[in-house]
């Protein structure tokens, strides 16, 4: 039987897949520190991009591109924030996709879901 952290991955290892062949490239994977933790980061062209994988079996209380809340969003950017800091890439082009998957194996690819606000 498969746990649920076997599936997430499985399903971020899908949403891997699909950007690659649209040209992105794999930076890291599940990136964790102190502040939070990013599903996918990658690079298009000259750009970082940041990417939180949503998975909704049911979409009775919304599909995976509503549940990226406002909270989730400022986690995902001070996680980021923190990336760009340690690595230094403080000058770097970024931005913030959302991809979700549906049960049929369809894909909803968001570039720039959401953005830093100063």
């Amino acid at each position: 039987m498969q746990t649920t952290r076997q599936f997430g991955q499985e399903q971020e290892q899908k949403a891997c897949d699909y950007l690659e062949q649209h040209g992105l490239i794999v930076i890291e994977k599940n990136y964790q520190c102190k502040v939070g933790e990013i599903d996918l980061i990658m690079e298009d062209i000259d750009t970082l991009v940041f990417v939180e994988v949503r998975f909704r079996k049911q979409d009775d209380y919304g599909g995976g591109l509503e549940s990226v809340t406002r909270n989730k969003q400022r986690k995902i950017i001070r996680t980021a924030q923190y990336y760009l800091q340690t690595k230094r890439k403080e000058d770097c082009p970024c931005r913030f996709d959302v991809i979700a998957i549906e049960p049929e194996q369809k894909f909803q690819w968001i570039k720039d879901a959401f953005w830093v606000k100063y």
